[in-house]
């Protein structure tokens, strides 16, 4: 199995609220290695399209290569999932600044201090 980190970008089927099928599509690990190697798990938040209409609190993609995304994207930051560690595939990574940015948000959003230790 695949180990993963928190600011990966990955390719999982993310399920979606409003409907009972998953879409294969671009993630971002925000979970701690210690969910997965526990219980196989991963805690990703959804990566869009900017062309998508924009979320308050979405965050910008700043660097598409390293990410390994073809288009330019988004985090949003409020649709968060918990999917099964072996369903993912790596694309690319966050830098830490980027990844703090988005560990900021989802601390308003959680009424978190920090996600980042």
């Amino acid at each position: 199995m695949a180990s993963f980190k928190q600011g990966d970008v990955i390719k999982v089927p993310f399920p979606y609220t409003d409907r009972s099928t998953r879409q294969s599509r671009p993630a971002l690990v925000v979970s701690a290695g210690d969910l997965e190697d526990a219980h196989g798990l991963l805690w990703v938040v959804m990566i869009t399209s900017a062309a998508n209409r924009g979320w308050a609190g979405d965050v910008v993609v700043s660097n598409l290569a390293t990410a390994g995304l073809p288009v330019e994207s988004v985090i949003r930051t409020a649709k968060i999932a918990t999917i099964e560690a072996s369903d993912a595939e790596k694309l690319g990574k966050l830098s830490a600044a980027q990844f703090r940015q988005v560990s900021a948000r989802l601390g308003q959003l959680l009424k978190i201090d920090s996600l980042v230790g």
